[in-house]
């Protein structure tokens, strides 16, 4: 996979791409990113990227032309015609998710604007294929760290990437739930034991157990992610008597 990151803040790169299971990626070739300075396409001599909004208001807005010589000059070198999608970080876009990793974990090319200030001219997305996306309901000071987030949590979904590829079969959000408690050796720690059935060696009992303990972690804690169309009868009746065990 190719990543393109087109930033005003370049510098915030350098240290969380060269660690982890980004920099494996990268040295196994299986990643290769490409960082771009937004000032560098601006012809002011103050590389000037923002602007004041039409119509007054607080705020400044990123300018459209230093923007699309980026974009452009991402595309220019395209030379394997590699299918690309461009994103924009924006606290208006749509919510970013384990699904929306795992989509764009299949492209060969992103191009990730990482936003700033009041956000980017409207026209932006009249003139590229520029999906939105956030990551959570709140405001940060740029665009980097989202850009950073999704990086991540699309990296490690690359076949290759991870040693133990069950691992990302088994992440929370994958099946639209929460992952079940985990544990660890010793099997019992200042008086607190392992539960027994992860101790047995019955594989099939472990898997069930999971799955109910999956399922009431999310009933508790994110109710709002439960789907019951995709819940079969059984797990349905598991929530049934999780609730009734509420009252």
């Amino acid at each position: 996979m190719l990543i393109d990151i087109l930033t005003i803040f370049p510098g915030m790169f350098s240290g969380p791409l060269d660690e982890s299971l980004i920099q494996k990626a990268r040295e196994k070739n299986l990643l290769k990113v490409r960082i771009r300075n937004i000032r560098d396409f601006a012809e002011d001599k103050h590389k000037t990227t923002d602007d004041v909004p039409f119509g007054g208001g607080g705020g400044m807005v990123m300018k459209l032309e230093p923007l699309c010589k980026a974009i452009e000059s991402v595309l220019d070198q395209n030379k394997e015609k590699l299918e690309t999608s461009i994103i924009l970080t924006a606290a208006y876009g749509e919510r970013f998710s384990q699904s929306k990793a795992q989509e764009l974990s299949l492209k060969d090319h992103l191009v990730i604007i990482c936003g700033h200030y009041k956000g980017t001219d409207e026209r932006l997305k009249m003139l590229y294929p520029v999906e939105e996306i956030s990551i959570g309901d709140y405001v940060l000071t740029g665009g980097e760290l989202p850009a950073l987030v999704i990086i991540d949590a699309v990296v490690r979904l690359i076949p290759g990437v991870l040693g133990d590829f069950e691992s990302a079969q088994t992440d929370s959000f994958l099946d639209g739930i929460l992952g079940p408690p985990l544990y660890t050796r010793p099997a019992e720690f200042r008086g607190l034991k392992v539960p027994e059935v992860l101790l047995s060696g019955d594989h099939q009992r472990i898997k069930w157990w999971r799955k109910k303990e999956a399922l009431k972690r999310t009933l508790h804690r994110r109710p709002d992610l439960l789907n019951w169309e995709q819940l079969s009868d059984e797990e349905r009746e598991w929530i049934k008597e999780m609730e009734r065990e509420k009252e």
